[in-house]
């Protein structure tokens, strides 16, 4: 029985059925769509972080507090950890530890909203010194000043503002001597940034800068860091900036054994291999999750051709009588289940592939505007590979008890 019959014969057996057959491979349908669109929005997340990720320069050494992410489980240790304190800062700006970093940049995280009279919006606050920004972004004051070291070492209230910031607050009204609050504390506005959009992971002109002092002590009541930038002299100079930093802050952490590091300092590659490992591993857990629909979309196939293998028992039983073998009636109803189960996989794909485009335009509009759409050739093979699987796995018992019907009992079912 050739190939081409064996096809012939499995269509128009499930095009009789079509109801049917569409309810059977709803479940693998389901579960290959939700793997594609999984797999499409991470490799979409992960290339705008990447891209965010270059915006920083080559030059660019961060140092967090915390071990070394390995996966999303870990972040949350390094937006926790309070390692990362003033005589960290102070020693990464000697030159004989460091000598080959032209600029040490701390900085904190303030959340929270701003408020100016009766108005109130939550742009992102960061402790900061502002000349980094012009500095590194070419984030330049329109209106104003920047604050300065003086005003860092006074723990002035004293805030720069992003462009945003100010439509929203101050609409065409100058914002400069003004007084705005972040958690209760008042802030003069001493500069209103130029529009400038989008660098790094700083939305520039939806930005509040404040200096670190301030925030620490005013805002936080922290005495450390969230995180600490730093610039080399070159981006060759980087991978001796990096051993410098850790030499240093495990000196000063009283720190032997690598394994228990309390900070971390990684490039923007080591940013960047960090953020593959991460979206990489809740990719795969999500889509592992997901898959479970696989198994039930499998176990319907199952059932179906059960049903299916009962209801054309005479037919099994007259095609034995006609000189099928086993292996013909195995061969018919197992390329009956995989051709279900890949027909499913294709539209699951393409169902998939179709919502995934339509989630990045939702997200490209209301959430970042870099966000591209990204269908990875991958999770094509992914989906037909396991979709064939499924059909393999789970008609392989339908198949071989229809092939072990007995030819004279068969003709006699009613």
């Amino acid at each position: 029985m050739s190939i081409k019959h064996i096809a012939r014969t499995s269509y128009r057996a499930l095009w009789v059925n079509k109801s049917r057959s569409f309810l059977t491979v709803l479940g693998v349908l389901i579960g290959i769509a939700s793997i594609i669109m999984m797999m499409s929005i991470g490799k979409g997340a992960e290339n705008l972080i990447l891209g965010e990720i270059g915006g920083l320069g080559a030059e660019t050494v961060v140092v967090r507090p915390g071990q070394e992410p390995t996966g999303p489980t870990d972040v949350a240790e390094t937006l926790l950890g309070d390692s990362l304190k003033d005589r960290d800062v102070d020693l990464l700006r000697k030159k004989s530890n460091v000598p080959d970093v032209i600029e040490v940049s701390p900085f904190v995280i303030v959340p929270g909203s701003v408020s100016y009279g009766g108005d109130t919006y939550r742009p992102m606050v960061i402790g900061g010194a502002a000349d980094f920004f012009i500095d590194s972004f070419d984030a330049y004051p329109e209106e104003g000043v920047l604050f300065d070291e003086s005003d860092t070492r006074q723990k002035a209230n004293v805030a720069v503002i992003g462009s945003k910031v100010k439509e929203e607050l101050f609409g065409d009204k100058s914002p400069i001597g003004e007084s705005i609050r972040i958690k209760n504390q008042s802030f003069k506005v001493v500069g209103s940034l130029a529009p400038r959009g989008q660098v790094a992971f700083f939305d520039i002109d939806d930005l509040v800068i404040v200096p670190h002092t301030t925030a620490m002590t005013y805002i936080l009541g922290i005495d450390y860091y969230h995180e600490i930038i730093l610039t080399a002299k070159s981006a060759d100079m980087v991978e001796y900036v990096i051993e410098d930093v850790t030499r240093t802050l495990r000196e000063a952490h009283g720190i032997t054994d690598p394994d228990k590091d309390d900070f971390f300092a990684v490039s923007q590659q080591g940013l960047a291999d960090q953020i593959q490992i991460i979206i990489g591993s809740l990719t795969a857990f999500l889509s592992s999750v997901v898959a479970i629909a696989l198994v039930v979309g499998g176990v319907g196939v199952m059932n179906i051709m059960l049903v299916s293998i009962t209801e054309r028992t005479r037919e099994i039983g007259l095609r034995k009588a006609v000189g099928a073998t086993k292996k013909n009636i195995m061969n018919q109803f197992l390329f009956e289940a995989v051709l279900l189960t890949s027909i499913g996989g294709v539209i699951g794909i393409i169902l998939g592939g179709t919502l995934a485009f339509l989630i990045s335009l939702v997200l490209a509009q209301t959430v970042a505007p870099a966000w591209t759409f990204t269908f990875p050739i991958s999770a094509v093979f992914l989906g037909l590979g396991v979709t064939s699987l499924v059909g393999l796995v789970f008609g392989l018992y339908p198949a071989k008890k229809a092939a072990e019907k007995d030819p004279i009992e068969a003709l006699r079912y009613e």
